[in-house]
């Protein structure tokens, strides 16, 4: 199956351009880059040439699970610097020198880094650490204020140990304190941190034979898009995906499996640790009760014997203990209502999301329309939008109920 196409499926205000000077404050910033993604940030490294020889290439690239891209001249045909640019939500520069500073001031643009900060209209942050005398040379003094005065926020040294053994205003300040203001210029909301997500997604498959097996319309989109938005909000997200082999999504651990059964183990396994469910997968009703190793010859294809799968999500909620499940009801005709609010009754859901899929509606497409069901009696309409936009909305609910 090839991976599905997305057009509306960015999670916002996610991507990060971590940019490193040559200071020997450039090691914290390998701890800024665990807690930026932490906080559901996607980072990309690029260091100056001169921060390489106090943190290697190889770092940059373990820590992010990116390529970094330190030289100007590398792909070229690529234009890097432009792509870097346009993708970003926000620029971070850390541990911001002297000479760094003096070079963005005066829009030079000699290396990868600055090629990016001058080609991007993102918020530029950029975290100053030097020795306390360069910090308050009037040059550098100059230079901050012009930032300012163009928009660039400069968070502000802090005071103490130096790596001269002095002691004053110029050091590295505390992650904690670095976070927020990212936070802040970008807009981004880790609500999610902490909490686990567990999510089913896609159509799953009953073999017949080596050919033939049992299936369903479902892209797994839907569970794609509400991974994606879980990550970006700082969830641990498990995304149990059944036949779409070649997705893979930064920040999500992504399980891969075929048939109902496989898929009711994987969840089974996660289940108890999980904060919030969500089962939007097409789960196969039933598989054929044997599978034939050599195709049927179509003269003995003339029936096939079935035996029910596992209700998936109804066997776990009776597991139940503190988890928000949410289910999803693809209906068709007359009294789809009462059959959702039927299947979150019976199933013991905290919430359902119907839509209705008649002549292949919903199945494969970016966008979706429906109802949100809760136990309470409440309907809430959800017009014709994105997936995305559908995964934050459920997400926002599960996290008022969850406290």
């Amino acid at each position: 199956m090839s991976a599905p196409t997305f057009k509306n499926f960015t999670a916002p205000n996610r991507e990060i351009i971590l940019g490193v000077g040559g200071g020997i404050s450039a090691y914290k910033s390998c701890e800024l880059l665990r807690r930026l993604q932490d906080h559901g940030f996607l980072v990309s490294v690029i260091p100056t040439r001169s921060s390489l020889n106090f943190v290697g290439k190889a770092t940059w690239e373990a820590l992010s699970g990116r390529p970094v891209q330190d030289e100007l001249w590398n792909n070229v045909h690529e234009v890097p610097h432009i792509a870097l640019a346009k993708r970003a939500s926000a620029i971070v520069i850390a541990p911001a020198t002297a000479d760094l500073i003096a070079r963005i001031a005066h829009g030079r643009a000699d290396d990868m880094l600055t090629n990016v900060v001058i080609a991007s209209s993102a918020p530029l942050i950029l975290v100053p650490a030097m020795h306390t005398e360069m910090w308050l040379n009037s040059a550098t003094v100059e230079n901050v204020a012009l930032l300012r005065k163009r928009g660039v926020i400069v968070v502000e040294p802090a005071v103490g140990k130096l790596t001269s053994g002095d002691v004053g205003v110029g050091r590295y300040p505390e992650i904690s304190e670095i976070i927020p203001v990212v936070e802040k210029a970008t807009k981004h909301s880790p609500d999610l941190l902490g909490k686990k997500v567990l999510i089913s997604a896609g159509g799953t498959r009953e073999k017949i034979d080596p050919v033939r097996y049992i299936g369903n319309h479902s892209s797994g989109k839907q569970g794609i898009a509400l991974a994606l938005a879980a990550a970006s909000r700082g969830a641990e997200v498990s995304l149990v995906l059944a036949n779409a082999k070649e997705i893979a999504l930064e920040g999500v651990s992504i399980i891969h499996v075929e048939s109902a059964l496989e898929m009711q183990a994987a969840m089974e396994l996660r289940f108890d640790q999980a904060d919030i469910v969500v089962m939007s997968a097409a789960v196969a009703d039933a598989r054929p009760t044997s599978y034939s190793a050599e195709k049927l010859a179509t003269s003995n294809y003339t029936s096939i014997d079935l035996v029910e799968n596992p209700d998936i999500i109804a066997e776990l909620a009776t597991r139940k203990s503190g988890q928000f499940i949410i289910g999803f009801a693809a209906q068709t005709g007359d009294g789809a209502k009462s059959k959702a609010n039927e299947k979150m009754k019976s199933k013991k859901l905290d919430l359902i999301y119907l839509n209705d899929v008649s002549n292949g509606k919903i199945f494969g497409e970016d966008e979706t329309e429906g109802v949100v069901l809760s136990p309470d009696g409440n309907e809430t309409p959800f017009a014709k939008a994105s997936k995305m936009t559908l995964a934050n909305n459920l997400l926002n609910i599960a996290i008022d109920k969850l406290g």
